[in-house]
């Protein structure tokens, strides 16, 4: 019997849709010798997809009850390093001894902050793929001057490609959401050079940018000082007709 309240609680909606899930893996398409961190594997749907000979896993999941389910079920367990923890508050810092691809069904209610923080490993990361909230997924996709393009589109595009692949209606889950999702993969932009520091500063300014809609991008980020004649953006453009490349321009004139 499901425990609902358990589930709530964790943000635990679980595929069960054998076609879903075999595309999701053609889409992450696992091969031998890539190391693979999975946030969120629950009772191991997706993992079970992966778990081919020769892919090192690392599944990190909040509920000791799943950590449990999977040491005693999952098939070539010893390719796979379980981790009770919280992905909000655990020591990610082995992301940084190699190249990892990151993949999850990630829970609806803190995705986007999942998300933000792995930017921080984006040199350690060949690419991610995630199960996400359809609405949010469509903010992560969004291009510029479109209504999808804000704060979140450009802080992950700073440092990666978005592609929305396909949809995933409700009945494909075990406890059906009440919002459609869909699977996204995101790739490193080619030629970052953002710095740690760097990015800190880019994203304070995206977010006074945006922290008045209505207002110019002038007005917004009037306490900095710019010397907008230096600049090659329209200081009367609202910030969500900004390019990215806007964004990084007026952090580094700033540093001058």
């Amino acid at each position: 019997m499901i425990d609902r309240n358990r589930r709530r609680q964790f943000g635990q909606n679980y595929l069960k849709d054998p076609a879903i899930l075999f595309e999701m893996g053609e889409a992450i398409n696992a091969s031998r010798n890539e190391n693979i961190f999975e946030i969120g594997p629950g009772m191991g749907a997706l993992t079970r997809v992966i778990n081919k000979d020769d892919v090192e896993i690392i599944a990190m999941d909040i509920d000791p009850k799943n950590i449990d389910y999977l040491q005693k079920n999952l098939q070539r367990i010893e390719s796979v390093n379980l981790i009770c923890d919280d992905i909000m508050k655990a020591d990610l810092g082995f992301l940084s001894s190699g190249q990892y691809r990151v993949i999850g069904n990630l829970p609806y209610n803190i995705s986007t902050q999942i998300i933000i923080r792995l930017l921080e490993f984006n040199q350690h990361i060949k690419d991610m793929h995630f199960l996400v909230q359809k609405e949010v997924a469509e903010k992560i996709c969004g291009s510029a001057s479109s209504k999808n393009w804000g704060k979140l589109s450009i802080k992950i595009g700073l440092f990666f490609n978005a592609q929305k692949l396909f949809d995933v209606p409700p009945e494909s889950f075990d406890i059906r959401p009440k919002v459609n999702s869909s699977f996204i993969r995101l790739t490193p932009v080619v030629d970052n050079f953002i710095l740690p520091k760097e990015k800190n500063n880019l994203f304070k300014i995206i977010d006074l940018s945006f922290a008045t809609r209505r207002k110019n991008i002038k007005n917004n980020l009037k306490k900095l000082n710019i010397d907008w004649s230096l600049l090659e953006v329209d200081p009367s453009a609202r910030a969500e007709d900004l390019k990215i490349k806007d964004f990084i321009d007026i952090s580094l004139s700033l540093e001058k």
